[in-house]
């Protein structure tokens, strides 16, 4: 089993085994493991106060997970930003490009919270920063503020430059880590002896903690 030092939890997230069709990494891997996945959403809470935040939005789909997760933190409602044409109210769209440089669009129901209001933006991973860009820009469409970012990793890219200038910014890696630059590498150590068979939580030791 892992130590529990800081960040310890960013050791269970698992390699790509399905080739290059797939993201580089699997964080959603350390979610089942529940000491795993309150230590993350506990990080990145804290450069949150409660009452700074006012909703909390999470981009679909894998920005889901953290985002509600923080909602709950943090006391707020919870947003969806979702792909597009999968919204059955008035809604509103915008193009991004992703990480692999296809385009697509995303979406979010209209009026979806009072101008103002300070919405958090979450997404699992931001590498070139596109998703995260337009969800942006839709939650700025409809008069909200950005309280800020929080993703488990900002790869260290010119998006990471813009949005940590422009942006509250709360991560899982830190920057400046070691860790930080074996995600900007795309390849952790821990992935050459990577123990599959430490993902599978002890739920019964879990429930008598």
């Amino acid at each position: 089993m892992f130590d529990r030092n800081e960040r310890w939890y960013l050791k269970l997230m698992a390699p790509n085994t399905k080739g290059e069709r797939f993201s580089w990494l699997y964080p959603p891997s350390l979610y089942a493991n529940p000491q795993a996945f309150k230590a993350l959403l506990d990080d990145l809470a804290a450069s949150f106060a409660v009452g700074e935040v006012d909703l909390v939005a999470g981009v679909d789909a894998a920005g889901f997970v953290l985002g509600g997760g923080l909602a709950t933190r943090l006391g707020t409602g919870f947003l969806t930003i979702r792909k597009a044409g999968k919204i059955s109210a008035p809604s509103e769209t915008a193009e991004y490009k992703n990480y692999t440089g296809r385009t697509g669009h995303i979406e979010v129901h209209k009026p979806a919270f009072r101008p103002g209001m300070r919405v958090l933006v979450v997404d699992q991973w931001i590498e070139t920063g596109g998703t995260m860009r337009t969800a942006i820009d839709l939650i700025k469409r409809q008069g909200g503020v950005i309280a800020g970012i929080a993703a488990i990793c900002i790869e260290e890219t010119r998006a990471a430059e813009e949005f940590r200038a422009r942006y509250k910014c709360s991560t899982a890696v830190l920057p400046g880590t070691d860790m930080q630059r074996q995600c900007n590498a795309h390849r952790l150590d821990t992935f050459d002896a990577f123990d599959w068979g430490a993902l599978v939580p002890d739920f019964q030791n879990a429930t008598q903690r």
